[in-house]
């Protein structure tokens, strides 16, 4: 499968776990890119759990690693120091 491919199928499965999920996506390679989701903290189990079993499936039968990094959108940034 194409990375591009991958990409869509994992972004597919985090907006049927939550639509309004902002998602961005990272290209490291040719068959790796990681997705940065923002979510609210009561949505992220969902995607964590719509996500985990097709990125290994992907990485395991295709060959493409897709990493899903999934964050709550309404927490405070972090501060330095």
């Amino acid at each position: 499968m194409a990375l591009d491919d991958a990409i869509k199928q994992m972004t597919d499965a985090i907006k049927a776990a939550y639509s309004n999920a902002e998602v961005k996506i990272a290209k490291m390679s040719d068959e790796e890119a990681r997705l940065s989701v923002y979510a609210p903290a009561g949505d992220m189990q969902r995607i964590k759990d719509a996500t985990f079993q097709p990125a290994i499936d992907l990485l395991n039968k295709d060959g493409v690693d897709i990493q899903v990094f999934v964050y709550d959108k309404d927490a405070p940034p972090l501060k330095g120091g």
